[in-house]
């Protein structure tokens, strides 16, 4: 009996990574489920396929963003500060036309400017670069600079890139469950922009305090912007990296062939998993069937994005030789009902910063690679033209991430638990617009505070 126990325990323990994780992934889906309630419903699902998917989306009801779902408490903390200025979150309304206004003007850059701009920050942050690297790290001070040029028209400091990137990995790590959220690291962002809101190169939007300027500044350009770049382009250069035909051709093709890499890579790891929105009125499937007002739908992007392909877990970028408004593929959100704004954009910069990359360097990985990415992204990037024996750094990288895995779940589902717990217990959300009900905002004290503020100066507009 004691030797069977004896051999036992090893054998237990050496296969932890092949069953710990996943048990511990579909534990911590339980406990999420338990604690946010029945709420949603979902899309696909029993009520509206795949089919529906696009209908549904784009329906005129389907446009409540935060107000009314207890979802946007559990966003809105990991999005703090400042989560009801975050243009993904704002109800529809003057407040939201004109941020959108701003973001637009912010992103209407010519596809030189952008493509110059992107290679600029990707060689800075490139330099002196080599060996065992995580992609999300690598990735993430490009994207810091590439966003405060975008807003600032002038060089990155080093000081504000350092910010950026601290804040947007505080926000990443703690929606990936990874680690807890650390305000001061946000916070110190925000006060290092609000003494430079007048340095912004397009009017600000009006009838905004400056913390409130502040605040629509880091949540869409130095949190969401910086964020969901940096996660592309992980798995654009690891998908890259395990797919050696593909990385050659990738580096000498054209652009248009290019696209179609950036489209498979978006379609089999999408950067959103379930978006949420509130119906405003009812929505009427068929005659027997009908969504009521008020409902949360969730739509599951991974799902949408699998269905109707075969094989649909291969990469394979030769899916999209037919136009992708054909494909079940909607990586920036679909038209009707407020896309990703920078969805002209993001593609031309990840296009260019890929091949600053692919110029340099020689891309291996053996690890696992999923949509949500804990791990960054290991990789090892080798010089163009150095020695080249990746063998033993690779069985090294699939043994550390195999084991890696097995405690990235168990933190996960400790500080998942903890952060869904900690949401629902603050109710940000919920209690912003019942305060907002009970003391409408008077738009004379809301001047009064902008003009009082030491940082504000009003001044001249920059271009890029």
């Amino acid at each position: 009996m004691l030797i069977a126990v004896v051999l036992l325990v090893p054998a237990v323990l050496v296969s932890l990574p092949w069953w710990l994780p996943r048990r511990v992934v579909a534990l911590r889906e339980r406990v999420f489920a338990r604690i946010n309630g029945d709420e949603g419903v979902p899309v696909p699902g029993e009520l509206a396929g795949v089919e529906r998917f696009r209908e549904l989306y784009a329906h005129p009801a389907a446009n409540g963003r935060s107000k009314g779902a207890a979802l946007s408490d559990l966003f809105w903390y990991w999005l703090a500060p400042g989560p009801e200025m975050h243009q993904e979150h704002l109800e529809q309304g003057e407040r939201y036309d004109a941020v959108a206004r701003t973001t637009r003007a912010l992103l209407a850059v010519p596809k030189g400017e952008v493509e110059e701009l992107a290679r600029r920050c990707a060689a800075r942050g490139l330099e002196g670069v080599r060996g065992l690297v995580r992609l999300r790290d690598l990735m993430m001070p490009v994207w810091a600079e590439f966003a405060y040029e975008l807003v600032f028209a002038e060089r990155c400091p080093r000081e504000a890139r350092d910010l950026i990137a601290a804040n947007a990995d505080d926000v990443v790590t703690s929606l990936k469950c990874t680690g807890l959220r650390h305000m001061g690291r946000r916070e110190r962002l925000t006060r290092y922009l609000l003494p430079r809101l007048d340095k912004v190169r397009v009017p600000l939007p009006g009838g905004l305090t400056p913390l409130e300027q502040a605040y629509y500044l880091q949540g869409a350009f130095f949190n969401t912007a910086v964020v969901q770049l940096s996660e592309a382009m992980a798995h654009l250069l690891l998908v890259l990296a395990q797919h050696p035909e593909e990385q050659e051709r990738a580096r000498t093709s054209d652009d248009r062939h290019f696209d179609r890499v950036i489209n498979e890579t978006l379609r089999l790891y999408p950067l959103f998993g379930i978006a949420h929105r509130i119906t405003s009125g009812d929505i009427a499937l068929d005659e027997h069937t009908t969504i009521p007002a008020g409902s949360v739908l969730c739509f599951n992007y991974p799902e949408f994005h699998r269905a109707g392909f075969a094989d649909p877990g291969r990469f394979d970028p030769g899916r999209f030789d037919r136009p992708a408004k054909e494909l079940n593929h909607v990586p920036f959100g679909v038209a009707a009902n407020r896309p990703c704004p920078a969805w002209r954009l993001a593609p031309i910069a990840m296009r260019a910063v890929a091949r600053e990359v692919l110029g340099r360097y020689v891309l291996d990985s053996s690890v696992t690679h999923t949509r949500s990415l804990p791990s960054r992204g290991p990789c090892l990037l080798t010089p163009r033209g150095a020695p080249y024996r990746p063998r033993l750094a690779l069985t090294y990288l699939r043994v550390r991430d195999r084991w890696e895995d097995v405690w990235r779940s168990l933190v996960q589902l400790v500080l998942g638990t903890y952060m869904v717990w900690d949401a629902h217990r603050k109710r940000l959300c919920e209690r912003h617009f019942a305060e907002a009900a009970s003391n409408p905002p008077d738009a004379s004290d809301a001047e009064d505070r902008y003009a009082a503020h030491p940082g504000h100066e009003p001044g001249a507009r920059r271009s890029l």
